[in-house]
């Protein structure tokens, strides 16, 4: 496969690519892309603002919500594994949602739950917390999975401009959560009011999804499913037999693990080293913020390139750079340590994307393994805030759970190694 060859298939993965919308819902969507451009637009810009939101505004305020409810390191580190662990699962059912109901229905259910989840998050009793967590991580798996083929499919001659929007905002969502959630915490008195101040975010987002959810289902019957399966959707290449579907999924993961641990404790490494909280969620948001220059320029180079290697190690490498100044000199080199694993992050998910694509032979087969890079990937990545909690607490210090993060960097740099090469699922070795 040539440079060429690699840039012109780069494509957004569809979860929806194996199914046939009804002719009145396909008729609808003509309409509502032709009448309702402004509308379309604004919903996806609204949805991708609250996909991390609601996640990133929590890792400011964890020290307050772990005293609140009297939580150990463990025990609070559930709230960033349950959400993963349901974004995980959530991924699973999504194409199914999206073929019973259709996309616009199932994003709109998905933003109305979200902002369910988040307000459930601050109910008095603790297994409110932990439900709505699980609320919040199977809404953002439908927004996850569903967003990318809808802007493929309304968008196709602007796939590459909406993708780079849509991208945008996802990151300034987690950002701004990130960057106010302590002067909200001061603003309004409290943490919880911090938190739920951003399902307010999301009820704006499904009111502009809910008229696009109505016209969309317009001239169907009751109980009528929005599409049906294609025929032969059932054929390809087994990807649970197959290695590098097993490397690309293994460096989804390993590579969200690594993300979610410092999304679950930077801002708690650098306040027990004596950083005062709102400058810990300032440089936690920086960090979220300049992932944009690597999930921008890494899958951009991945595309021109036969082969990914040198890129899955340098992504590595940077993060490993980053967790190792976390280890040596939190507090004083804080904000270069931020830029380094923000970079490093946004590189690495931006190339294990690219790879769903890349080692894809055709389109059924990348929307195949992207649901099972996902599913698995997150259900790895949920391991890695539960553990290091367990071993921050076991150990009272970072520096065990820091080295053990590097170790994790170190795998990521071999998986890059067979995942990177110029190979194809279901093709013959020798590549």
């Amino acid at each position: 496969m040539s440079g060429t060859d690699a840039t012109t298939q780069l494509d957004l993965i569809d979860a929806e690519e194996d199914l046939i919308p009804a002719p009145q819902v396909a008729a609808a969507r003509r309409r509502l892309r032709t009448t309702h451009p402004a509308l379309l637009l604004a919903g996806i810009v609204l949805a991708a603002v609250n996909m991390r939101a609601a996640l990133a505004g929590v890792s400011p305020l964890l020290n307050e919500m772990a005293q609140h409810f009297h939580l150990a390191a463990t025990a609070s580190s559930l709230v960033t594994t349950i959400p993963l662990v349901f974004m995980g699962l959530g991924s699973l059912i999504a194409p199914r949602v999206a073929r019973r109901w259709g996309t616009e229905a199932a994003l709109c259910g998905a933003l109305v739950a979200l902002c369910g989840g988040i307000v459930l998050r601050v109910a008095p009793p603790v297994a409110a917390l932990f439900a709505g967590c699980a609320v919040v991580g199977a809404s953002i798996a439908l927004l996850n999975v569903l967003m990318p083929g809808l802007i493929k499919r309304d968008f196709p001659e602007r796939a590459a401009g909406m993708t780079a929007l849509y991208s945008t905002a996802m990151i300034l969502g987690a950002t701004l959560s990130a960057a106010s959630a302590v002067p909200l915490e001061n603003a309004l008195g409290s943490w919880q009011g911090s938190l739920v101040s951003w399902s307010l975010l999301a009820a704006v987002a499904a009111l502009v999804w809910l008229p696009q959810a109505v016209i969309a289902r317009r001239g169907t019957h009751h109980g009528e499913a929005a599409a049906t399966p294609a025929q032969g959707t059932g054929h390809g290449p087994k990807l649970t037999r197959s290695p590098l579907a097993w490397q690309v999924t293994l460096f989804m993961g390993s590579q969200s693990l690594i993300a979610y641990v410092i999304i679950a404790w930077m801002p708690t490494i650098f306040t027990d080293h004596g950083m005062g909280k709102s400058e810990a969620g300032l440089v936690f948001a920086f960090s979220t913020l300049v992932q944009m220059v690597g999930s921008f320029v890494v899958p951009t180079l991945a595309g021109r390139m036969r082969r990914q290697r040198l890129l899955g190690v340098a992504v590595s490498a940077l993060m490993a750079c980053g967790v190792t100044g976390l280890l040596v000199a939190p507090v004083a080199g804080a904000w270069l340590w931020a830029a380094i694993l923000g970079v490093g992050q946004g590189g690495a998910l931006g190339l294990a994307l690219t790879m769903m694509v890349l080692r894809s032979g055709d389109a059924h087969t990348a929307a195949r393994l992207s649901g099972m890079s996902q599913t698995g990937g997150y259900l790895l990545a949920a391991v890695g805030p539960l553990a290091l909690g367990a071993v921050h607490q076991a150990t009272a210090g970072w520096t065990v759970p820091l080295v053990l993060l590097l170790a994790v960097c170190s795998g990521l740099a071999l998986l890059a190694l067979g995942a990177g090469r110029d190979r194809r699922i279901g093709a013959p070795a020798g590549g």
